[in-house]
């Protein structure tokens, strides 16, 4: 009883993460299935996609009322995307499940490094500039991405809305609108693909895609009441904490016994958590804003500034000629 009512409460974050992110459903859902509700991995990944699937589409419904979804751009890739994940769901039946579960635990990595990178094509107003939807490239990602979800369950939202973004020309809350779509048509696909070699208990499968639902109808309520930021970085963190723990469960237990083992893992983690903060702190940049400079010049009685030149000015050119 205790693990349904966890595997539920689960599944309303799992929601609430689609609705607000566009992504991050299959990223919680197929550790939920396998280490709460104690699904088989083959089963958990086809449970995880009918779930993100149905929620998905339900997800879709505040953002479509508030016009942030681009139907073409998402038909376009969602359709790309379906004969990807329908070729990764069957491939996937002759994929050794500690196979699949460790490329889903490196899915996850990549997710939360790229996720945690933030995002960098917008302009000043946080709006990225509309282009002209490159159809091949977006057809051919939107299969790479398919089949990336088929296979593994994983991967999808996190790589739709960059790939919508960045090919697309979508602003980010148009982009996680338009993702759900794309998610929503790739999962339908992926699932038929298991579904010829997996059985699901659709009993579970029906009560955890409720609670999902309902927790992307809440996340869809929320775009734009949380800053992006603040929230991408939270749950970049927590993804990359579920996917050590994911690639941890598959090393053989002699290594995990091993000190070299967690010295090396513990090196390479420590790296890669001051990889992210270097580059975090890099790519910083004071934030000017104009009334609060026009609010400083106005109420200065005489000069805001000395009336001398800039020194460094002074030095660079004072031995030129003017003109």
């Amino acid at each position: 009883m205790t693990a349904l009512v966890l595997t539920l409460v689960g599944a309303v974050l799992i929601g609430v993460s689609l609705g607000l992110l566009g992504g991050g459903g299959s990223i919680l859902a197929v550790p939920l299935l396998v280490y709460v509700a104690d699904l088989p991995t083959r089963e958990a990944i086809a449970t995880s996609l009918l779930v993100v699937g149905a929620t998905s589409a339900v997800g879709v419904l505040p953002h479509a009322r508030a016009h942030r979804v681009r139907w073409r751009t998402g038909l376009v890739f969602g359709l790309a995307g379906m004969t990807g994940a329908y070729a990764g769901g069957r491939l996937a039946a002759y994929v050794p499940t500690a196979v699949l579960l460790t490329g889903f635990a490196v899915m996850m990595l990549a997710t939360a490094f790229a996720m945690l990178r933030g995002q960098r094509d917008a302009t000043a107003d946080g709006k990225v500039p509309s282009r002209e939807l490159p159809v091949r490239r977006v057809v051919l990602d939107g299969a790479l991405v398919g089949l990336v979800t088929g296979l593994v369950g994983a991967g999808g939202g996190f790589l739709v809305v960059p790939a919508l973004v960045l090919l697309g020309g979508l602003p980010m809350p148009v982009a996680i609108g338009t993702s759900l779509v794309v998610i929503a048509m790739k999962s339908v696909a992926g699932l038929a693909g298991y579904l010829a070699t997996v059985s699901l208990d659709w009993g579970l499968a029906a009560a955890v895609t409720v609670a999902a639902v309902a927790g992307s109808l809440l996340g869809g309520r929320l775009v734009g009441r949380i800053p992006a930021a603040l929230l991408r970085r939270a749950f970049g963190w927590f993804v990359v904490a579920m996917g050590v723990f994911v690639l941890g469960q598959q090393v053989p237990l002699q290594w995990r016994t091993a000190p070299l083992f967690w010295a090396v893992s513990g090196g390479l983690a420590a790296a890669l958590a001051a990889t992210v903060l270097i580059r975090a702190t890099a790519e910083r940049r004071p934030s000017v804003d104009s009334s609060e400079w026009d609010a400083r010049y106005a109420s200065a009685p005489d000069l805001v500034w000395t009336a001398e030149p800039n020194r460094f000015v002074v030095k660079e050119t004072g031995g030129l000629t003017p003109g």
